[in-house]
């Protein structure tokens, strides 16, 4: 049993790799399919993006499944039923073929969510990030076809060049037959229920459009890359495949060391650094005229998002531990939607105005947005982390501003005191006085707190009821950047008798 858990990881990996190879097999021979079929701007544009549609929508269900049934049956299914479309493609003849066959190799893309919902089951919370980005590594999978197909193409023809692809599918769907898990922890809950326990939560979606960005940058540009080199740049085939593989090779290298980073660091802070990045990736696209400029966009478009692709998937298990299939699903499919529309707009903007720099421009704002929203739900969380504290704490707090007015209270104090923290907010602490306590014992308190920022000590309050309790209390001052006092924290618990003897 532990030998069949050691081989998921590098027999899933594998499997992604070959799903990716034909998932881009349209992309990286169009400049060769072109030449046999007559096509438009526009068709080729669609042509490019179609595999996306059903390797994004997929990827929703197949992650529900995926946690219902295990990977192994999964991706035995999806390699065998690939193998249609890869030979309804050797023999298309006209743009309707070259649509039906790009809409069914988008399988090879929807199995993504596979293996990142099945995955973490075999590892520990801390490496859930690097074992996901190692997964991600299937991403080489479209470098080998982009650098692959146009050399067997150009030596053979573009129709024999996607038969061959058949192979690996065969070879795979016999190692997952032999090789996996046949045991993989289930999770039968159903489809309804799960997308109904976490659709309203704003984290969702926030992270479905951070991948959105990431990943569909990626997709947008492995797409687009070799026929725009081409055509823009007078490349070869060859040459224009050459680069759009190392683009790819750079953003799969990157995607492990993102998910490390998003264990060994703050995941929202390593989301920053990327959303920055792609920020000013986009606006030097906008502005590339050479290709030396482009290759340097495209290059750090490659670095940035690759990291951001490794770090988000840290992030949907730590939000969502029992949903995790379903959510990686849902963020996987809108990853995969991202690279469905770049290639069709910005083929459209070219169309109006003869040039591409509104649309990589639009690139750069998403990611500012996205960086906008990293920043806004990091302090939230900290907020949210504080804010749990405070009211789970097994002391009783209570928060005054500058002026003395109560501003914040938890469930302790409401036990110790009586009062809830409605019935305080805006008043003085002085309501819990209980007058055993003359005008010197607050005179030298109050002196003690203004010197050190700090007073403690035993004190006799009154609850709500009227009864008389001894408290530890514990006074501390809140100081802003210029060294003014903005609140008063007070942190006190209840003498029992047995302490007071």
């Amino acid at each position: 049993m532990q030998n069949v858990k050691k081989f998921q990881l590098p027999l899933q990996t594998l499997s992604l790799v070959t799903g990716f190879m034909v998932w881009v097999l349209l992309s990286s021979l169009m400049s060769f399919i072109k030449q046999d079929i007559a096509l438009t701007a526009g068709q080729i544009s669609l042509i490019t993006a179609v595999p996306v549609i059903l390797g994004s929508v997929l990827r929703v269900p197949l992650g529900y499944y995926t946690n219902r049934f295990g990977a192994r049956g999964l991706f035995i299914l999806s390699m065998l039923f690939l193998v249609l479309p890869v030979g309804y493609l050797s023999m298309a003849d006209s743009f309707i073929d070259l649509i039906i066959a790009g809409l069914f190799l988008g399988i090879g893309g929807a199995i993504f969510s596979v293996g990142v919902t099945s995955l973490p089951k075999y590892y520990p919370k801390e490496k859930h990030g690097f074992v996901n980005g190692i997964y991600g590594v299937g991403n080489i999978g479209t470098a080998i076809t982009s650098f692959g197909a146009p050399i067997i193409a150009g030596m053979y023809d573009w129709r024999v060049a996607v038969l061959v692809f058949i192979i690996p599918l065969i070879i795979l769907a016999v190692f997952n037959f032999i090789l996996g898990d046949r045991n993989e922890p289930k999770v039968d809950t159903s489809l309804k229920q799960q997308i109904m326990s976490v659709y309203k939560n704003n984290k969702l979606w926030f992270l479905s459009f951070f991948y959105f960005l990431t990943f569909g940058s990626f997709v947008a540009l492995t797409v687009y890359l070799p026929n725009f080199l081409v055509s823009e740049f007078q490349l070869s085939e060859v040459d224009a495949g050459l680069r759009t593989a190392g683009f790819i090779v750079l953003c799969t290298l990157m995607r492990p060391i993102g998910g490390w980073l998003g264990d060994k660091f703050d995941p929202f802070k390593v989301l920053m650094v990327v959303f920055a990045g792609l920020t000013v990736s986009g606006i030097l696209l906008s502005f590339s005229p050479t290709i030396v400029l482009y290759t340097v966009g495209s290059l750090s478009v490659a670095f940035f998002s690759g990291i951001g692709n490794g770090t988000i998937f840290k992030l949907v298990p730590l939000y969502f531990t029992k949903q995790a299939g379903i959510v990686n699903g849902i963020v996987a499919a809108m990853g995969g939607l991202g690279g469905f529309f770049p290639p069709i707009i910005l083929t459209l903007v070219f169309e109006i105005n003869g040039h591409y720099a509104i649309g990589f421009m639009a690139l750069s704002q998403f990611a500012l947005a996205s960086l906008i929203i990293i920043v806004w739900m990091f302090y939230t969380d900290k907020l949210n982390i504080s804010d749990y504290i405070v009211k789970n704490a097994g002391q009783a707090i209570l928060v005054t501003d500058e002026n003395l007015r109560i501003t914040k209270t938890n469930r302790a104090f409401e036990q110790i005191t009586g009062y809830r923290e409605d019935d305080v907010i805006g008043r003085n602490p002085n309501v819990l006085n209980s007058g055993e306590q003359g005008n010197d014992f607050y005179k030298k308190m109050w002196n003690q707190l203004n010197q050190t920022g700090i007073w403690q000590g035993e004190i006799v309050n009154k609850r709500k009821s009227g009864e008389l309790y001894k408290q530890w209390l514990s006074i501390s001052t809140l100081k802003d950047a210029g060294d003014n006092i903005t609140n008063y924290v007070g942190v006190f618990g209840e003498i029992s008798d047995a302490e007071k003897a």
